[in-house]
């Protein structure tokens, strides 16, 4: 069952790019949440899937030399869901239809995207620690990361351009 979670049932056996894969789908399950209950279900299912997701991670890497095997794509549900919650957050609280908040998951898609490829700064230290933790924190950061950008961009978009 740790490896079914880990891998998100199989979503991170998809080549090329299984990271991106995970995080595609990751946005999906956002936005079915989304309509499910909003910003609410959204928050208490990124807590419960980071530490079921750190949990799995640590399970399906016990023994084994590469702590983040490539398959193992949780981590970027996690973070993809933070790099979303602002977008979900506007969209409960204006109490509209999720699509028509489009450019945010969007945005909120390709940086997360950027700074998990990337890991610049406590994104790539949580990544060096070589283990299950670690796993799960560099996709978080990356996420936080993702998560000020997507609010910065909503905020030029609609404050300053007024759109």
């Amino acid at each position: 069952m740790s490896k079914m979670i880990a891998t998100v049932f199989g979503v991170g056996h998809i080549r090329p790019a299984p990271g991106t894969w995970g995080s595609a789908v990751g946005v999906l399950a956002a936005l079915v949440l989304q309509y499910l209950g909003g910003f609410p279900v959204l928050l208490v299912a990124t807590v419960l899937v980071f530490f079921i997701g750190w949990w799995a991670t640590a399970e399906a890497t016990r023994g084994a030399d590469d702590h983040d095997p490539s398959e193992i794509v949780i981590d970027e549900v996690a973070g993809q869901w933070i790099a979303l919650l602002l977008v979900s957050y506007g969209a409960w609280h204006a109490g509209v239809d999720p699509l028509k908040m489009y450019p945010g998951w969007i945005a909120g898609f390709l940086l997360f995207r950027l700074f998990d490829i990337t890991k610049p700064s406590i994104i790539g230290w949580a990544d060096r620690r070589g283990d299950a933790l670690g796993v799960m924190l560099d996709d978080v950061f990356a996420g936080i990361f993702a998560a000020i950008c997507t609010g910065i961009l909503a905020g030029l978009w609609h404050g300053v351009f007024g759109v």
